[in-house]
């Protein structure tokens, strides 16, 4: 009888062990505030709208944080092959709902962004874009180590 009690303590006991390794451990994102600091660098648009781009299609942005300047690299309106560079101001505030956005223009008379954008999920190497004028209007962005038209 000893021997039955002992075995059914070990094989409980041997549940409990597996049962607490396999668990998942739950990876914590470190979402970042918006801020200019925060968003400085390179970064590249790899989906607008819940689609992916086009292996052809591309847009780099490098924030400069001291200025607050940006320069662009993309295609999206151009020729596949050759990289339009437009350069530009942007701006980084709270709106009245708390959310960060960002807004910016373009040098060369050319005027504002066609929208203001709220910033969501901004990690280290992440962030998200959605238009507050158009909550459909989503773009995401990785960290890029560099831009190849740099």
């Amino acid at each position: 009888m000893k021997n039955i009690r002992t075995i059914v303590i070990m094989a409980a006991a041997a549940l409990v062990a597996m049962v607490s390794c396999t668990e998942k451990v739950e990876d914590t994102v470190e979402y970042l505030e918006v801020n200019k600091t925060n968003m400085a660098g390179s970064w590249q648009l790899v989906e607008w709208d819940g689609a992916g781009l086009d292996e052809s299609t591309y847009m780099y942005i490098n924030f400069i944080r001291n200025d607050e300047t940006y320069q662009m690299w993309q295609n999206i309106d151009s020729f596949t092959d050759v990289p339009r560079e437009i350069t530009g101001s942007f701006y980084i505030y709270t709106d009245a709902d708390g959310n960060a956005v960002i807004r910016g223009n373009y040098d060369h008379d050319s005027g504002d962004w066609a929208h203001r954008y709220i910033v969501k999920d901004l990690t280290a190497g992440t962030m998200t874009w959605i238009a507050s004028d158009d909550e459909t209007f989503v773009q995401k962005f990785v960290r890029v180590d560099s831009i190849p038209f740099e």
